[in-house]
């Protein structure tokens, strides 16, 4: 998910504002609009709103991020209980799911350090978190994590995935900082999902990808990030990708892993431990 340099206060201010429905959080949402350096326009109906082609939006459900105007599609959330997230927790396959597969757990017991190096809305994250994993994520994009942080912080509250949320670390900042300071082997695996422009045609897809592409943009920096997560992982990186785009500039994966959408390609460094 989105990993494009941090956007300019002066940049954001053009383009997002922060916003509340009247049971919306009004002491967060001053507190977000502080620490963003966006307008605050307090109570208002998204559709109405003409100045700003996205606002960040605090209902009764959360913190959203939301495309304005009539017709625009409902808001955008990090969302872990209900919904996709919800049911894929409860029958999404295990360790036999793609995303498992790539990050090696069917070959493996130990308790693996996976770091998603762009985090997004943390979905994949969570899987490998609920698998067994201890999860740092980073999301350098300051509007995307406020959206990360406050859906990891609901679904803290929730019996079921409490325990889950305890192995994830949401980090802010760059990943390439953190591999450069951190040096070689400071992650068993390191997770890669760069944006790409997409051409899925489902509705969420195309509703998550328009509002991200408004706020982040697409990613200019993914070899660099490439190169940087080879010399930090320990056993392998994993970066995901739309099943046809091209490899990222760098070396040759090791071996891919496809499915009907996506593929993972694998840049493995030594085996993983049998446990």
């Amino acid at each position: 998910m989105p990993h494009s340099d941090p956007e300019k206060p002066a940049n954001l201010k053009t383009r997002i504002a922060v916003g509340r429905s009247p049971l919306g959080d009004r002491l967060k949402a001053d507190e977000l609009a502080e620490s963003l350096s966006l307008k605050n326009l307090d109570v208002i109906r998204p559709k109405d709103i003409n100045e700003f082609p996205v606002v960040l939006f605090l209902d009764e459900q959360g913190l959203g991020l939301q495309l304005t105007g009539k017709g625009a599609p409902g808001p955008v959330r990090a969302e872990f209980v209900t919904g996709k997230m919800g049911y894929r927790r409860e029958h999404g396959g295990g360790a036999g799911q793609l995303v498992a597969r790539a990050v090696g757990l069917q070959k493996t017991r130990a308790d693996l350090h996976v770091v998603d190096a762009t985090a997004g809305l943390g979905q994949d994250a969570f899987i490998l978190a609920s698998l067994g994993c201890r999860v740092t994520l980073f999301e350098r994009n300051p509007v995307i994590h406020a959206l990360l942080a406050d859906g990891l912080a609901r679904a803290a509250l929730n019996t079921d995935c409490r325990l889950i949320v305890e192995r994830m670390r949401l980090m802010a900042g760059s990943s390439v900082d953190w591999f450069e300071q951190a040096g070689s082997g400071a992650a068993d695996v390191i997770y890669l999902d760069p944006m790409f422009p997409h051409r899925d045609k489902s509705a969420l897809v195309k509703k998550e990808m328009q509002v991200f592409r408004t706020v982040v943009g697409d990613d200019d920096d993914s070899g660099h990030l490439l190169a940087a997560a080879l010399a930090c992982a320990r056993y392998r990186v994993v970066v995901k990708r739309p099943r046809k785009a091209p490899a990222i500039d760098g070396p040759e994966p090791t071996t891919r892993i496809e499915g009907k959408s996506s593929r993972y390609d694998l840049y493995s460094i030594k085996a993983l431990p049998a446990q």
